[in-house]
């Protein structure tokens, strides 16, 4: 695995997905490899199955880790644990899958590290309590958790029960006009959120904005000369009110 470091004070490192260039992505180990290592935090992402249990996967389907190709929401927590998946090296598929936010929170609290969890499409706000439940169970909710969601009506419901927990919108905004920025960034502030929007969208015009309402930020971009990948993702540059410095998703 390729691997670069930055020197600067201030950066934090997230492993997107674990530490997924050693290990298959969102599993056990490759949380536990980005556990023993020294990344500020780890990421995941977290759908609801068709029999409202939780699972860890990014995609929609299984297709790309898997042998088998299951739509992930249409389908059991039986269904889905029935899968192998692939081995990054290219071996056939043998590992089987074991993917739950329990043992996601478990791993990071072990070691120390901030739980970034992305709520996968959109959630009735039950079922987002009910994974909120989960990191509450584990006692690791207050300050080491950040949640992030591409569907702003999951982070309006989130809002509605947690209004101080750390959540930002994930967010592309190529080509708006100033009037849009604007809008969005109002729309941030009235819902205490902060931004996780792709580096190369990350105008001048859009930073202006974001200084202006005093927004938590963080950027992704998948080929920026400082990005470093480790299989899966891209970077993500991330201010908050916690940090004074910049957090890279790996």
């Amino acid at each position: 695995m390729d691997t670069c470091k930055i020197k600067h004070d201030g950066v934090g490192m997230i492993a997107h997905r674990g530490v997924s260039g050693l290990e298959c992505e969102n599993t056990a180990a490759a949380f536990v490899a980005a556990g023993n290592r020294s990344y500020f935090g780890i990421e995941t992402d977290v759908h609801r199955t068709a029999d409202g249990q939780f699972v860890i996967f990014h995609d929609d389907d299984t297709g790309r880790i898997s042998g088998q190709n299951l739509h992930v929401e249409s389908s059991t927590l039986e269904q889905l644990r029935s899968i192998r998946l692939n081995d990054i090296n290219g071996a056939p598929p043998r590992r089987p899958y074991s993917g739950h936010p329990q043992e996601y929170i478990s791993i990071c609290k072990k070691y120390g590290k901030t739980a970034v969890l992305e709520l996968k499409n959109a959630m009735a706000p039950e079922d987002i309590y009910r994974v909120m439940d989960i990191i509450k169970e584990q006692d690791y909710l207050d300050g080491t958790i950040i949640i992030i969601a591409f569907d702003f009506n999951n982070l309006i419901a989130l809002r509605s029960r947690y209004p101080h927990q750390n959540a930002q919108h994930l967010m592309l905004m190529a080509g708006e006009t100033p009037e849009a920025i604007a809008q969005t960034t109002d729309r941030l502030k009235k819902y205490n959120l902060g931004m996780d929007i792709f580096h190369g969208y990350y105008t001048p015009q859009v930073a202006d904005a974001v200084h202006k309402k005093r927004h938590n930020r963080k950027c992704m971009d998948g080929g920026h000369p400082r990005a470093c990948r480790t299989g899966a993702g891209s970077w993500r540059g991330l201010h908050n009110h916690q940090h004074s410095g910049m957090i890279i998703l790996i």
